[in-house]
């Protein structure tokens, strides 16, 4: 497959957006979960279902299913930049709220601009 197949195109702009949404979706659902343990973990849970997603894509171009010339290991690449994106973003996301402190809320600011 890598006859062909360059780093910049749009398939590989594809694999990017499809597995950062896919750990996007997945870490804010395990984010609603009643189990804590899986909050807790809640951007592994979402990585780990975005890499498999790709692997699954990747495993079923090999094997036909998509009208493709087979695995890329470029493609693969574009899949764990994806999700190390989205795990960064949504890290970042919650840092920030874990840093900002009671009184520096939404509402507080509100009333201190009165």
């Amino acid at each position: 497959m890598e006859e062909g197949d360059d780093w910049i195109a749009p398939d590989k702009l594809y694999h990017i957006l499809f597995c950062f949404f896919i750990a996007i979706i997945f870490t804010l659902l395990a984010e609603k979960t009643r189990y804590p343990f899986i909050r807790r973990r809640s951007i592994w849970v979402g990585s780990i279902i975005s890499l498999a997603a790709g692997a699954a894509k990747e495993v079923a171009d090999e094997l036909g299913f998509f009208r493709s010339a087979g695995a890329s290991t470029k493609d693969a690449v574009a899949d764990v930049f994806g999700t190390l994106i989205a795990a960064l973003a949504f890290s970042l996301y919650k840092s920030s709220f874990i840093r900002r402190r009671p009184d520096q809320s939404v509402q507080a600011k509100v009333l201190q601009m009165v």
